[in-house]
């Protein structure tokens, strides 16, 4: 599992001209799936995504989570995070999970972070998303969970 996580003052996604998910504070993340994933990735990236200590404290240090700081987060589905563009000019999507388990592992996931205590805001699986946000700090961390 993959993910690209930013630290943002406000984020958004539309499908179809209708916003299906907008947060304020918070945290955009676009998130892969590849066929290996497990049970395990995914309580790895919701634990990580959770509670990690990205957003200013009182002394402009990195130490508080989106769960200090009232945050949500606004999740996106993105299998181009598994994109090979190593070879050729066009990106090669093997190692991406097939639709039916990489939604089913995208939903888990919302659910762990909410579990968590986070408020979650989604897009729409397998659907044209226009993505907004307003990159905070700029803060823009990059997780796999097979290291």
């Amino acid at each position: 599992m993959r993910a690209v996580i930013q630290r943002v003052s406000e984020g958004s996604v539309t499908v179809n001209e209708q916003t299906t998910g907008e947060i304020g504070t918070g945290l955009v993340v676009l998130l892969g799936v590849t066929h290996e994933d497990t049970e395990k990735d995914l309580k790895f990236m919701a634990d990580k995504v959770s509670n990690l200590r990205i957003f200013e404290d009182e002394q402009g240090k990195m130490n508080l989570s989106v769960k200090d700081v009232n945050g949500k987060v606004l999740s996106i589905s993105q299998f181009t995070l598994y994109g090979d563009c190593r070879k050729g000019r066009r990106p090669n999507f093997m190692q991406a999970a097939k639709p039916d388990f990489a939604n089913d592992m995208y939903e888990q996931f919302n659910e762990l972070v909410r579990d968590q205590g986070v408020d979650v805001e989604t897009g729409v699986f397998q659907e044209y998303m226009k993505v907004s946000l307003l990159n905070d700090g700029p803060v823009t961390l990059i997780l796999d969970s097979k290291v």
